[in-house]
């Protein structure tokens, strides 16, 4: 049954012709004193399989529940196929291997049947294709397009065009076809060294004798190949020391046709009469086996010779292919190759230096860091979105280092958070050959077309292309502003529809009859359950429970939910809806905030996956009802609606810095009512495929006192996680502004305090770095203070400032030029890092959950800023008792307060103590998972300046090049 497989594989390619041709001679054969040595094909088979179960058995136990994986693809249901199939699927199961038959109608289409194929080309539980000929199929399909369309690295028949031209050249690293592989295997098996003897092939079809004939060559045979034109060609095989023959005319080489002594494998397999068998046939080779044996040193036998070894090498070619994925799964070292750069002196805009540097392709950078191609959807070629399924791909993998980027109390220009990120992920992945990914948020369009400009690093350390980043990326803000103004026009209608209708009729439009049928969505059955009905007719529920199920009774003066824009638009901050005469006069106050203060910014950022991003969404509490009980995004049916916006926005896109390291850059929460911090999907996918020894770095908003405290005590309490270290990103020039200096003003000229050596100013401004410092301790992490060199710097000032921090009790304080020099700027920097993350990780939470909600705020207000003390306004006491009663009382705090002190008031700089910090209002962000606390008035639509940078902003429309954006 083995050997009929040979034949089975592509009966056609061993006839060449009729044999007529070729002649059959009469002679007798040169008799030798004993038979040939049988070459059982069967056996070295059996050997074959029981090596590679113990391969697959090792591969298991090296990663669990990992498995080679064979799809046997089969048009129609032909049955000799089906006895094929059966048998590989047998050798398969034996050895480890989960093989499964992918049975096509024979109604496929070509097109069809080559989206399968690309489906399974993409999916990494797969190692090998093969497709099973001849194609049964109603339809005209190109066989050879087919067997091209398997992707080469999967392709372990070996037939691809792509690894029939690497045996032909001479590279034996991809598959070999797996009937002359296992031919040649035979050949070593007998014992005769194939080195410098004559081959001789009969036959020369794509599947066996032409590729038999290279793999003899490359095993430094000189090789005779022979086909149905040959002249003399009995004379030439008679030379043959090896002669392999596949000629598919059943017993046509005779015992004359072989030099005495020589080794001789018949991949032939034909059936012939033969009234002794109860079948009344017999299988026999191309070769006179009888007259063959008498003359040959060595001979197969068919059947039990070359069919076994075809499937035999078959299964091979499987487990040769799992263990390269095995391998690219556990490679500790990525095949990162980074871009070099060609610093400029005076450093260019930044714009300039991004423009200078071309990109990776982005799916090479994916292929590079371990992603699998269906795993990566292209957005053009130099920006991408992961799926989440590679969560599950790398479940088992042990996670990198984890290191949060925060900052000092900033001036108004920013202290180069960003950008030290940037400088630092290039010196760890591009310098230091570490797995490195940075992960970022996406920045707004407010600050871009405001004054700040975008958020992509700058100088040598940036992401790029850095107008992508900064404009619309992947649309994810977009949607987020799609789902926000969903929900908030279907929370205005609810409370139209409800003030216009009577129960029963708000009840009957809620549940209409559709085709004479009435019946509740899957929400709807959420609400019943939330109401503790049991029902699930919706003509059995009495008038009371009509009323129940359809009226909200929202309070309009509890409305906590804004629409959004992301841009800066001031007139929006507060505005009239429902003006117009179809509203029948139900209008009322509110206003917008810039999208990326919206809550489902922060849910997108904190959601694990779908799942928690919908249950996240449906908490959403947008305002009460009249009766005190929370509203929910769930209670307006709105919950699926909101997950269907938000369905791609969840994957994290892929970017890249100017040095060619990855760069994940996913969601963008407000750093004041939100917790300021990328998304944790970016951050366990950075962490799973960076592996052990790699790094995450990500970036807090704001000051530590906002941003890494929000990190620490809501985002990575939400995920699990515990940062390594913290690297704290300090200027001297923010130093002097604590110290007393003059006033930073965005857009106006510097104080010469800021750009001549002041010791004094340095001096008296480090208490405000040194509470940051402690402020990582206190959360157990080491701090590695970076202090970003700017050009006015002098090293006496760069002196203080890194003797001050060590004797603060700083783990490492360097001085990094990255701005300037990218990666090669920041290496001190990056093994201050890896020194400080191959500690023992002590990170700890600075509270716990169960704690009252005014004990936590006093704790993070003490801690975190140096308070003596909050104090509530009467207005936040009652708001705070509300949200006790109603079953927040544990969530974490989200501190909301001015990023530009540690007070609430932005003019007080330095680190001012024991001073009472006011909180003016609380709310709960319920999907989010936390509780607001205003510390003051915090705008969440910022206005545009008086000169904006739209101002310098153009579309050049003869280079298509975008123009001053930086």
């Amino acid at each position: 049954m083995a050997s009929k497989f040979v034949y089975q594989l592509e009966p056609e390619e061993f006839i060449l012709g009729d044999g007529s041709d070729l002649g059959e001679r009469s002679e007798k054969p040169a008799i030798r004193m004993s038979e040939a040595k049988i070459i059982s094909g069967t056996a070295v088979a059996k050997f074959i399989r029981e090596s590679l179960r113990s391969e697959v058995a090792a591969m298991a136990s090296q990663s669990k529940g990992f498995a080679p994986g064979l799809r046997i693809v089969q048009v129609g249901g032909r049955e000799d196929s089906n006895v094929y199939i059966r048998m590989k699927i047998k050798a398969a199961t034996e050895i480890g291997i989960n093989a499964v038959h992918v049975q096509l109608p024979r109604s496929i289409t070509e097109v069809e049947l080559l989206d399968k194929i690309s489906d399974l080309n993409d999916d990494p539980q797969v190692h090998g294709i093969i497709v099973q000929m001849p194609l049964d199929s109603e339809a005209s399909i190109d066989s050879h397009r087919i067997t091209d369309a398997v992707s080469p690295e999967k392709d372990v028949d070996g037939l691809h065009t792509v690894n029939e031209g690497r045996l032909a050249i001479g590279d034996l690293g991809g598959f070999l076809p797996c009937t002359p592989w296992g031919c040649l295997e035979l050949i070593r098996r007998s014992g005769v060294e194939i080195a410098g003897a004559r081959a001789v092939v009969l036959g020369r079809s794509k599947i066996v004798g032409t590729p038999a004939a290279e793999l003899l060559k490359w095993a430094n045979a000189t090789v005779t190949v022979c086909h149905s034109k040959t002249r003399n060609l009995e004379e030439i095989t008679r030379s043959a020391d090896i002669l392999v023959v596949g000629i598919g005319v059943a017993e046509m080489v005779k015992g004359s046709w072989i030099k005495p002594g020589a080794v001789v494998i018949d991949c032939g397999i034909n059936v012939k009469p033969d009234s002794t068998k109860a079948s009344g046939t017999r299988l026999v080779g191309d070769v006179d086996y009888e007259q063959a044996r008498l003359v040959a040193g060595h001979i197969t036998p068919v059947p039990g010779g070359v069919g076994p070894m075809t499937v035999a090498m078959l299964m091979k070619n499987t487990v040769t292919s799992a263990s390269r994925s095995l391998e690219r799964l556990s490679r500790t070292l990525w095949s990162l190759q980074p871009l070099p750069l060609k610093l400029q002196r005076p450093v260019p805009s930044d714009i300039e230096i991004a423009r200078a540097q071309k990109p990776k392709d982005i799916a090479l950078l994916a292929k590079e860091i371990g992603l699998e191609p269906r795993e990566v959807s292209l957005y053009g070629n130099k920006k991408a979105k992961i799926s989440l399924s590679v969560l599950e791909r790398l479940k088992n993998n042990e996670v990198g280092n984890y290191v949060v980027v925060a900052g000092m109390t900033p001036t108004p220009l920013g202290e180069g958070k960003t950008t030290t990120l940037m400088g630092l992920v290039q010196a760890l992945g591009a310098h230091k050959r570490r797995n490195t990914m940075a992960a970022l948020r996406q920045p707004s369009q407010g600050p871009t077309f405001g004054i700040k400009g975008g958020a992509a690093g700058g100088g040598y350390s940036q992401v790029i292309p850095m107008e992508e980043f900064n404009l619309h990326l992947t649309g994810d803000i977009h949607a987020v502003s799609a789902a926000n103004n969903l929900l908030a026009a279907q929370l205005d209608t609810r409370i139209f529809h409800e003030s216009t209708q009577k129960d029963k009729a708000l009840y009957d439009r809620l549940v209409p009859k559709v085709k004479g049928e009435r019946k509740f969505s899957a929400i709807q059955l959420r609400r019943l359950k939330k109401l503790g009905i049991t029902k699930t007719d919706p003509d059995s529920l009495t008038e009371e429970e009509y009323g129940a199920f359809a009226r909200l009774d929202i309070d309009p003066d509890t409305i906590m939910w804004e629409r959004v824009v992301d841009i800066n638009d001031r007139y929006l901050r507060s505005v009239t809806v429902g003006q117009s005469p179809t509203e029948k006069g139900i209008s009322r106050g509110t206003s917008f905030s810039i999208s990326v203060a919206s809550e489902i910014m922060a849910v997108l950022a904190l959601s694990r996956c779908l799942e928690d991003m919908k249950r996240r969404l449906a908490d959403m509490v947008v305002a009460f009802s009249k009766s005190g009980q929370p509203v929910t995004a769930d209670d307006l049916g709105v919950t699926g609606a909101l997950a269907v916006l938000l369905k791609d926005a969840l994957e994290p896109n892929l970017m890249q810095s100017l040095e060619g390291t990855p760069v994940l850059v996913h969601a963008g929460p407000f750093a004041n009512i939100a917790h300021g911090c990328n998304s944790i999907i970016a951050d366990e996918i950075g962490l799973k495929l960076v592996g052990k020894d790699g790094f995450v770095c990500t970036e807090a908003g704001f000051g530590s006192d906002i941003g890494m405290e929000k990190f620490c005590n809501i985002k990575c309490r939400t995920s699990g996680r515990k940062p390594n270290a913290m690297v704290l990103v300090a200027t001297v020039r923010a130093i002097k502004m604590h110290g007393g200096g003059a006033p930073v003003t965005a857009g106006a000229p510097l104080n010469k305090q800021y750009t001549e050596e002041n010791l004094e100013l340095v001096q008296k401004g480090l208490p405000n770095l040194l509470q940051h410092i402690s402020n990582g301790k206190a959360f157990g992490m080491p701090v590695v203070v970076c202090i970003n060199a700017h050009g006015a710097d002098t090293s006496a000032e760069h002196e203080l400032v890194k003797k001050a921090a060590l004797e603060a009790g700083a783990f490492a304080a360097v001085v990094s030029t990255h701005w300037a020099d990218g990666g090669a700027g920041a290496v001190e920097l990056a093994e201050a890092v890896i020194k400080a993350s191959s500690l023992g990780n002590q990170f700890r939470l600075l509270y716990e959950l169960e704690l009252p909600l005014v004990e936590k705020m006093n704790k993070i207000a003490t801690t975190m800023y140096g308070a003596g003390q909050v104090k509530l306004s009467p207005s936040a006491e009652e708001k705070v008792k509300r949200l006790t009663e109603a079953g927040f009382g544990n969530l974490p705090i989200c501190m909301s307060k001015v990023s530009g002190s540690f007070t609430g008031d932005a003019k007080i700089k330095g680190a001012p103590r024991d001073f009472t910090l006011d909180i003016e209002d609380v709310y709960v962000s319920a999907g989010a998972g936390f509780v607001v606390a205003m510390c003051g008035e915090v705008t969440k639509m910022p206005g545009l300046p008086t000169r904006p940078a739209i101002y310098d902003i153009d579309l050049n429309t003869e280079t298509g090049q975008i123009e001053g954006l930086f």
